[in-house]
C-alpha cells in the first residue's frame, strides 16, 4: 500500500528566523532536512512527503522547492506568502512553474485576531487568486480559533482547503474530563459539512502534555484514537489524510510512533480500500500529487 507523510517540515536553524521555537524544545534546535528522516520514512513503509512552512518569510517557498528537486520523495510543497501582498499573482508565477508546488499556508494559529485576518480584503483577494490556481490552502488554528474561520472557509470553495492537525484539540484537559471535546467536535462537524474541506489526521502527539519529558500515556493514545473516530464521523474516510508532523512530533514522540499510532488506528477503523485512501488517494486528490513508482 503507498504512503504519503502529507505533513513534514524542514529548516536550516537560525534561531532569529523561527520565535516559536522556544527553549523548551531542545530536540528543534537543529537542522532538519529530508535526509534527517530517511531511515524513520523507509521504516515506516512512507515513500514519499509533502513538505509545508514553517517560516512566514518570503524566501520559504523557494527553499522547500529547491529541496524537492533534491529530494525525489519530496513530491508536494506547501509554501508561505504574505495573502497582504498586492503582487501575490507575482510571486505565483515562478513556483507554479515547479511541479511540486501545491499550496500555501500561514502560520494563523500565531495571529493575535484570527477573525481580522481571515476577513481582511486583501487576504480574500488572495484566496480567490490562489484557487483559480488550483492551489490548496492549509488551515491551522487551534480548536479555540476554529470559530473564527468558519465563514473563511465556506467562502474560499473552489478549491480543496486542508485543516491541518484536526484543528488543535486542546488535549491537555481531555483525560480528565472527556466532555471538553464536545465544542471541538461540533466545530470540526460544521467544518467537515463544506465538502472541500480536507483534514489531516496530524500533530496531536504535541498537543499532550509532551513537556513532562514521558513520552505518550495509555490514556494519550486513547484520547488521540478517540479523535481520529471523530475526525473519522465528520469527515468520512475520503477526505482524512494522514500526516507525522516531523520534526515536531519529535517533541513528544518519534516518527514510528505516530506512524504505528495512525496504522493501528487505520487496520481497526477502516476498510482495506479507505485504507489506501487515507494513506495515499485522499493526499493525490486534494494536492493532485505525482508519486514517483516503487523500485522492485
Amino acid at each position: 500500500m503507498m504512503k504519503i507523510d502529507t505533513h513534514q517540515h524542514y529548516w536550516r536553524y537560525q534561531p532569529q528566523e523561527f520565535p516559536w521555537i522556544s527553549p523548551s524544545m531542545p530536540q528543534l534546535q537543529r537542522d532538519c532536512l529530508p535526509a534527517d528522516c530517511e531511515a524513520a520514512r523507509h521504516a515506516a513503509g512512507v515513500d514519499a512527503v509533502v513538505a509545508v512552512q514553517a517560516r512566514t518569510l518570503p524566501e520559504e517557498t523557494t527553499f522547500l522547492l529547491q529541496l524537492a528537486d533534491q529530494h525525489p520523495e519530496v513530491v508536494g510543497v506547501v509554501g508561505w506568502a504574505d495573502l497582504h501582498a498586492p503582487d501575490l499573482v507575482q510571486q505565483l508565477e515562478p513556483w507554479c512553474l515547479h511541479p511540486a508546488f501545491m499550496g500555501l499556508r500561514h502560520t494563523l494559529q500565531d495571529e493575535a485576531d484570527v477573525a481580522a485576518w481571515v476577513n481582511a480584503p486583501a487576504v480574500n483577494r488572495s484566496m480567490q487568486v490562489l484557487q483559480q490556481h488550483k492551489l490548496v490552502y492549509d488551515v491551522l488554528v487551534f480548536e479555540h480559533q476554529l470559530p473564527s474561520v468558519m465563514d473563511f472557509c465556506a467562502r474560499h470553495d473552489a478549491h480543496w482547503l486542508v485543516l491541518d492537525h484536526v484543528g488543535k484539540p486542546a488535549l491537555r484537559g481531555w483525560n480528565a474530563d472527556r466532555d471538553q471535546a464536545r465544542p471541538w467536535f461540533d466545530h470540526l462537524r460544521q467544518l467537515a459539512a463544506l465538502p472541500h474541506v480536507m483534514c489531516k489526521l496530524s500533530g496531536l502527539v504535541t498537543e499532550t502534555q509532551w513537556s513532562r519529558g514521558q513520552g505518550l500515556s495509555l490514556a494519550d493514545v486513547q484520547t488521540i484514537w478517540a479523535c481520529f473516530d471523530l475526525a473519522l464521523e465528520a469527515f468520512g474516510p475520503q477526505r482524512l489524510m494522514y500526516g507525522s508532523d516531523w520534526p515536531v512530533c519529535q517533541l513528544s514522540s518519534s516518527y514510528d510512533a505516530v506512524h504505528d499510532l495512525a496504522q493501528t488506528w487505520a487496520q481497526k477503523a477502516l476498510t482495506n480500500s479507505e485504507q489506501e485512501a487515507f494513506w495515499s488517494g485522499n493526499a493525490q486528490r486534494c494536492y493532485n500529487l505525482t508519486v514517483p513508482t516503487r523500485a522492485n
